[in-house]
């Protein structure tokens, strides 16, 4: 299985600072919610939020942290995610079958046809950890756990585009 391991351009950006500070939504259409634990398992359109973060799934599990940042375990056909960068006015999204999102340390896996995109740069693969405090992410080839209907071949594979770097103009 192929591993990629890649530092993304400007390291001190990174999710958004304040989001921890804000107060988490939740909606859906059906759902339990523990008030005493802050433990909620929410199924149906399923959205979250919490300052500039987003997560929308068909299924999702969730906590809020002792940090007051969301931790959640997410599923969808697919589901998605985004966030905003800390410091520039631009986004982080990902988009795949599972998610793992770990906010007390800024941590988000991808599972299975997942898609991450920071700004125009993307990454797919079937395993994508993404680590917004040092924007490290890591990529795995490896067989999907939910088959592609109708394809054929490989999809384990780990693609990716880094967009040219501007110039800045001189003087």
């Amino acid at each position: 299985l192929a591993v990629l391991v890649a530092a993304l351009v400007a390291p001190d950006a990174h999710a958004e600072a304040a989001d921890k500070g804000k107060p988490i939504n939740y909606s859906a259409d059906s759902g339990d919610v523990n008030y005493q634990t802050k433990i909620g398992n929410l199924s149906g359109n399923v959205v979250i939020t919490q300052g500039t973060m987003t997560i929308r799934a068909d299924r999702i599990v969730f906590r809020q942290n002792a940090d007051n940042s969301v931790s959640a375990t997410a599923h969808g056909n697919p589901l998605s995610f985004r966030q905003k960068r800390d410091g520039v006015d631009e986004y982080f999204e990902g988009h795949a079958q599972r998610a793992e999102y770990d906010g007390a340390n800024e941590v988000l896996e991808l599972f299975d046809r997942a898609l991450l995109k920071r700004g125009q740069d993307e990454i797919r693969s079937n395993y994508i950890s993404y680590n917004s405090k040092t924007e490290l992410f890591r990529a795995e080839g490896r067989p999907s756990a939910t088959p592609i209907p109708g394809q054929t071949g490989r999809n384990d594979r780990v693609r990716g585009t880094f967009q040219p770097k501007s110039e800045a103009t001189p003087g």
